[in-house]
């Protein structure tokens, strides 16, 4: 074999070798021209939630829940949920659940107080930690010194991951029950429904859960537009720390209704508002969901005195609204919503509903009017029950259908009403009542929620229940069903609530099918 044989040979390897693996590991041409297929549905594997602080009054008690539903498929084992202080340590908690704690789980507590060994910063003992799905665990604060909550929970824990806050306060301007589902951290929300009047105190609570500082811009929306604002801009939000921030601080103007914005232009936030009023007690108000031409409001109660709509329309373009109430018979137009509720394009429109329920729970649907075009929308609604010196008012936010699974914490054995409304085709949900957080076995149910009508319920009840249980919403067939669930205490005559919506848990995430091709590096 000559020379040149032998130099023609090296080439050809030395080019196999770089060409080689591809040509080996190309796709068929069958492959290459094939459907794609469907992206699988997989269990997230973490999740964090944030629990702002729930109130300034020595008068307050709050009860934290939380939980982790059952059954997700291929969420592996292990992991972890865990709410800790992200400022100082919490002390009240349920003594039943001391006398519980075997001598391992003592151990544990004793050395998350112990200083790290590399010298770092001692470890922050949580305050809930979840050890098991499909039973809840609950703790107790009192007093006005309890911190804002950041929390993540890893592995089987994860998918569906909720916890609830629920504070009573029995006297002052903040009296009533505030509850709330602890927030996802996130970077853009919107409040319509809140308020700079002076019968009014509203605070956007802002909480960092990341190791790294945030800053965040509030913007105020009323009736006529933007309001003035000199201090919205550029807030900063320490890490891991919570930050209230008085609306009526960031402006000069009042107005009894008002839309906000919350961004960051660094890192993410959990956000929220907590709204008190001079006469009617106090709530939060969660988010609105995503704007959209078409929203859902679930959850009114029956015996509303006062229902106000608020609208925002954050785009460029006005809406036109038709206003209805899906009831338990049938969708309507209430008379006070006989006209299109016009939404003038970064204003804020309000429409005053009465007591539009008439003794029946409801939702309100809005949409487009006929001939209106399809322009995104926010809203929200103010709700009030009683009347005179013994009323009391809570926040209802556009909310998302239940599209998989939904959760929510703090269920007790009298004063809970479930709320399902299936705005178009009928549908069929599977109701599951968990273990109670002290004892008790779980309990399925189905319910059938005829197309237009929302049905109230008072939702099914562990056998044997001790403390306070979970919720859980599966829809099973027809269309989309939106729920909410509502929490009622009478005390001192005064008909304190709550309400809380259940948007999807966004417990399960599609995951793309994917396959080698090096034909990119042709």
């Amino acid at each position: 074999m000559n020379r040149t044989t032998l130099s023609l040979i090296a080439v050809a390897t030395a080019l196999a070798a770089v060409t080689g693996f591809a040509a080996v590991s190309a796709p068929d041409p069958v492959d290459s021209t094939a459907t794609a297929k469907t992206p699988a549905r997989l269990p997230v594997e973490r999740s964090s939630l944030l629990c702002p602080a729930p109130s300034t009054s020595e008068l307050a008690e709050t009860v934290y829940t939380s939980f982790t539903p059952a059954g997700t498929t291929g969420a592996g084992t292990g992991g972890a949920a865990e709410l800790a202080p992200s400022a100082a340590p919490l002390t009240d908690t349920d003594p039943a659940d001391d006398e519980k704690k075997t001598d391992e789980d003592k151990a544990k507590d004793d050395e998350a107080k112990e200083p790290a060994a590399d010298g770092a910063d001692a470890k922050v003992k949580p305050f809930l930690a979840l050890k098991e799905p499909g039973k809840p665990v609950s703790g107790t604060k009192k007093g006005a010194d309890a911190p804002a909550l950041v929390g993540a929970a890893t592995g089987p824990l994860a998918p569906g991951w909720t916890a609830q806050q629920t504070t009573t306060v029995t006297a002052g301007d903040s009296r009533g029950l505030l509850g709330m589902t602890c927030t996802a951290p996130g970077t853009d929300f919107w409040f319509p429904g809140a308020s700079t009047d002076k019968s009014r105190q509203d605070y956007v609570h802002l909480t960092n859960p990341d190791d790294t500082a945030a800053v965040a811009d509030i913007a105020l929306f009323g009736k006529e537009g933007t309001l003035k604002s000199d201090t919205g801009e550029g807030i900063p939000v320490p890490a891991r720390s919570s930050v209230p921030v008085l609306l009526s601080t960031l402006t000069g103007e009042a107005e009894p209704n008002v839309t906000v914005h919350v961004s960051t232009r660094t890192g993410r936030v959990g956000a929220v508002v907590n709204a008190t009023e001079e006469k009617t007690g106090g709530d939060w108000l969660a988010a609105s969901a995503d704007a959209a031409p078409r929203a859902v409001l679930p959850g009114i109660p029956g015996d509303a005195t006062s229902v106000r709509l608020v609208v925002f329309a954050p785009g460029e373009d006005d809406a036109e609204l038709k206003v209805q109430l899906a009831g338990k018979s049938g969708t309507i137009v209430p008379s006070s919503a006989a006209e299109p509720l016009n939404v003038k394009s970064g204003m804020t429109a309000s429409l005053d509903l009465g007591d539009v329920t008439k003794g029946e729970a409801g939702a309100v649907r809005i949409g487009p009017a006929e001939g209106g075009r399809e322009t995104p929308v926010v809203a929200a609604l103010r709700v009030v029950r009683g009347k005179g010196d013994n009323q009391e008012v809570a926040f209802i936010p556009a909310t998302g259908p239940v599209t998989e699974r939904a959760t929510v914490a703090d269920n007790r054995a009298k004063g809970s009403t479930l709320t399902l409304t299936a705005p178009e085709k009928s549908a069929k949900v599977k109701v599951t009542a968990s273990a109670g957080s002290g004892g008790g076995e779980q309990v399925v149910k189905t319910y059938t929620v005829k197309g237009g009508t929302t049905l109230a319920v008072t939702p099914p009840v562990p056998a044997g229940l001790k403390g306070s249980y979970a919720l859980t919403v599966e829809p099973e067939s027809g269309g989309p069903v939106h729920a909410a669930r509502a929490l009622a205490v009478t005390q001192d005559g005064v008909p304190m609530f709550t309400v809380q919506t259940l948007p999807d848990d966004r417990g399960m995430v599609s995951v793309p099918a994917t396959k080698e091709d090096l034909s990119v590096l042709k």
